[in-house]
């Protein structure tokens, strides 16, 4: 098998990243792990040390976690990885799910696989916000790709070699990678596949889109964001 790097962002995880790679090591024992921790503040990084067969990148300041994916697909092209797998360090993502994406990839030859909670049924606890985000989001990319992506705001990803190379040199990769980053790759071509997956709801500690205010401040900036992306795209056209 090509030789796959896991990418997992943790900000004050030390509650839960203990579970999660004991789960990757059990259920993806052929997969690289690579923990960047984005400068957490509680013992997110001394937790880390005291795990073995890891690689972890520390870094001196905050970026968040746009900036700390980026660090990781900087890494997975220094280091000649040919997949990257996007993967939570709250406990929200399953390590055999993952398993699952790596396949359709292969199936489809897809460039991007996402892994949805919304391609079937499921019980995932959505709050409303991002309930109305994804509807939005979705019906957006629909519109402009005349493709249905049913979980734009997924971080759960398998990338081919050439998407997560791509992102690796954006210079302004962009602070929400979600359905922003989906409509550019796909008015450049790029195949997308989705496949529904099972996602645990956070058990310790805080999500980035918790609350009133930050959800409403991610819709904001994405829907610039894409507008954004659509005016690139007609400069470069025109």
């Amino acid at each position: 098998m090509a030789e796959i790097l896991m990418i997992i962002p943790a900000y004050n995880e030390e509650l839960n990243i203990v579970k999660v790679i004991t789960e990757i090591k059990q259920s993806l024992n052929y997969v690289d792990v690579l923990i960047v921790n984005d400068c957490s503040t509680d013992n997110t990084l001394a937790v880390l040390k005291g795990i073995e067969n890891i690689k972890v990148i520390s870094l001196p300041i905050n970026l968040g976690y746009a900036g700390a994916l980026q660090t990781g697909f900087k890494y997975a092209v220094n280091k000649g990885y040919d997949k990257v797998i996007q993967f939570d360090g709250d406990g929200q993502h399953i390590a055999t799910e993952a398993g699952k994406l790596l396949d359709i990839m292969e199936r489809d030859q897809a460039d991007i696989v996402i892994g949805s909670r919304f391609k079937t049924k499921s019980n995932y606890n959505h709050s409303l916000f991002r309930k109305i985000g994804t509807h939005f989001f979705r019906t957006i990319i629909k519109r402009i790709c005349k493709i249905e992506i049913t979980d734009p705001t997924s971080g759960f990803q398998v990338l081919s070699k050439e998407v997560f190379h791509k992102y690796a040199k954006m210079n302004q990769y962009p602070e929400y990678p979600d359905a922003n980053l989906i409509i550019e790759m796909l008015l450049e071509h790029y195949k997308i596949s989705e496949y529904q997956v099972e996602m645990r709801s956070r058990e310790f500690g805080t999500s980035m889109h918790s609350g009133i205010l930050k959800p409403a401040k991610y819709m904001i900036k994405m829907t610039y964001a894409i507008i954004f992306v659509l005016i690139s795209r007609k400069k470069m056209r025109s």
